[in-house]
């Protein structure tokens, strides 16, 4: 039997659910709690981890990410220098009028609403941002909680955007809209060139991953009585 107990608590026959690292796997919300609970009582027989994204993503942030918090923060504000949407094409201009109708909106909010201005370049040779820019950036990366950077992670790493990654956590757009600007190159080259099977799964899994990242960050902080938008 499984259920949610002691708060936020997941029991499993009535003993708590732990971590692959044995500590007792506690999370912020009940909301969090039950979809938890929910991934284990939709196991039969052998636990299938893949199946069971929240509790993997639960597990990450007691095992990997507070032991070692000031590091995830020091490498993820790190792809603030490198940002995806900094860096456009020379041509063709299609592609660049895509890019820049894509993503000049982002570097514009990031702006307003993060205080840091990101530059963006032509080609993909690494030039630095301001320090200024990345010193805020970092700032908002170190406010936030163990739960939300687990998200965060995800959001960055998956998209290659870290004002994408916090505009989703930002709820900018809603989750696929942002997703989809992240694969404007990707969405590119596939018209022009086709795309194999292969590949459209490998994409396919990474959003699949990237929104269910974002939900578990809204899980984290929103009781069970909150009416998720669905557009």
């Amino acid at each position: 039997m499984v259920e949610v107990a002691n708060g936020y608590t997941v029991h499993l026959d009535h003993r708590p659910v732990r971590t692959p690292a044995k500590s007792a796997l506690i999370v912020p919300t009940r909301a969090l709690a039950e979809a938890i609970a929910a991934e284990w009582q939709a196991q039969e027989g052998q636990i299938d981890p893949n199946k069971m994204p929240f509790t993997r993503s639960a597990n990450a942030a007691i095992d990997k990410v507070v032991p070692q918090q000031a590091e995830v923060v020091r490498l993820l504000a790190a792809y603030a220098d490198a940002d995806l949407i900094c860096y456009r094409a020379e041509s063709p201009a299609e592609l660049v009028a895509r890019q820049a109708k894509a993503w000049d909106p982002l570097l514009d909010w990031a702006e307003s609403d993060l205080a840091a201005r990101l530059t963006p370049v032509v080609g993909v040779v690494h030039v630095p941002q301001s320090a200024d820019a990345l010193n805020r950036l970092h700032g908002h990366v170190s406010a936030l909680d163990v739960w939300a950077l687990t998200a965060f992670h995800d959001l960055v790493t998956l998209s290659g955007s870290f004002v994408i990654g916090f505009a989703t956590l930002c709820g900018l757009y809603v989750p696929d809209v942002l997703w989809n600007l992240s694969r404007i190159d990707e969405t590119w080259q596939k018209e022009q060139w086709g795309s194999d099977e292969e590949a459209q799964l490998l994409a396919s899994r990474k959003e699949s991953d990237f929104l269910q990242a974002k939900s578990f960050h809204d899980l984290s902080r929103r009781s069970l009585s909150f009416v998720e938008r669905k557009d």
